[in-house]
């Protein structure tokens, strides 16, 4: 009896594809049947590209549009990869053609286009769950249990955690996230999303009273008709006193860590977005004494070291391929879980306060160029 699968279709060949190619045909429980691109010969160069790397036994069909392998009966699920300011009406297309959806972050040019996105995920029963992969990664299920432990961190006070990379010249002049009709966000939006659902995340959901947030660099394109933001910062306030903030740019080298803080202690994840290469996945508490010994007065050092026997990347286990086995399960079942759609309503109302507050700073000005 041959296994059931669910059957993914990719609209779009962007870059990020190619890993996610990779991480259905190791799911166990998924394969790519399908193609799109505004051109068709980018979708076959895309095909060939990957199955020169990870082949298929059958090789997925190359489609002439992105409504054409919507209308297909041959795909379940679909990967969406478009440009953030194109992707409402082709996740509400998806929707409507009765396609699970993977929507890549940020999921929308705000949150009242991501309900609409949603809604009709849900009118038509099929999943919506956004593409962050850390979400699925054992760690996490490791921290979680090492902070509901109070002889760790004890009562949660403040959260921290930066994203960034430093993009070169011609990057910076070319690549879309500078570009205010596709990506408006800038970095905020392709790595603040990262640290707000961390935040988020830590806090089990709950979302904050207040933010404010500082546009530290904007930078356009030559096509791109305003700035988006390319350094930008944060801060999160919740109820009980727990503070969040967050860095994100393009213009600092490769940083991606988060830290929580709280009464007893902290707990620090040196790659908490995409793990540092090995088959081991990291991270740290730390319960350090200060200690006065008449004149001697020194700090004792109490950190362990969690380690959790999972490949950072291109494997079975690792995050990338445990989001498509999770969310081709839920295909397969016949079920949808709200959880997914929830917390990226929650994300994209966190980024759109923050972006808005950062813009309100600039008029009121009280930031100096």
């Amino acid at each position: 009896m041959t296994k059931r699968l669910c059957r993914w279709g990719i609209i779009s060949t962007a870059l990020i594809g190619q890993k996610n190619w990779q991480a259905i045909h190791l799911s166990g429980n998924g394969t790519v049947v399908g193609v799109a691109s505004r051109d068709p010969n980018n979708a076959r160069d895309f095909i060939e590209r990957c199955q020169s790397r990870c082949p298929y036994e059958t090789p997925p069909t190359v489609f002439d549009d992105y409504q054409s392998l919507l209308g297909s009966d041959q795909i379940d699920a679909v990967y969406i990869p478009l440009p953030t300011a194109l992707r409402k009406p082709w996740v509400i297309a998806a929707a409507n053609a009765g396609k699970h959806v993977v929507c890549e972050k940020p999921c929308a040019a705000d949150a009242d286009d991501l309900q609409e996105m949603i809604g009709a995920c849900r009118e038509n029963n099929v999943q919506f769950m956004d593409g962050v992969m850390y979400m699925h990664t054992q760690r996490m299920k490791r921290i979680r249990a090492a902070l509901d432990d109070p002889q760790n961190v004890g009562a949660i006070k403040r959260i921290a955690c930066q994203f960034s990379f430093c993009a070169p010249d011609d990057w910076m002049q070319s690549d879309i996230r500078v570009n205010s009709e596709l990506e408006p966000h800038g970095c905020l939006g392709d790595l603040g999303w990262y640290c707000i659902r961390f935040a988020l995340w830590t806090m089990n959901w709950q979302l904050p009273q207040r933010v404010t947030a500082t546009m530290l660099a904007e930078h356009a394109r030559a096509d791109s008709p305003q700035p988006v933001p390319v350094e930008f910062s944060a801060e999160l306030f919740f109820p009980d006193g727990v503070s969040a903030g967050f860095y994100c740019s393009f213009r600092t080298h490769h940083q991606q860590w988060a830290n929580i803080s709280g009464s007893r202690g902290y707990l620090y994840i040196p790659d908490f977005v995409l793990p540092y290469k090995g088959d081991q996945l990291s991270f740290e508490i730390s319960n350090a004494d200060f200690v006065i010994d008449g004149c001697d007065f020194h700090m004792d050092d109490h950190r362990q070291r969690i380690s959790v026997p999972e490949s950072a990347n291109s494997t079975a286990n690792s995050q990338e391929t445990n989001l498509f086995r999770t969310f081709g399960d839920l295909v397969l079942s016949g079920s949808t879980d709200p959880h997914w759609p929830e917390i990226s309503l929650k994300t994209q109302q966190v980024m759109d306060a923050c972006f808005v507050a950062a813009k309100q700073e600039q008029r009121s000005g009280q930031l100096v160029s």
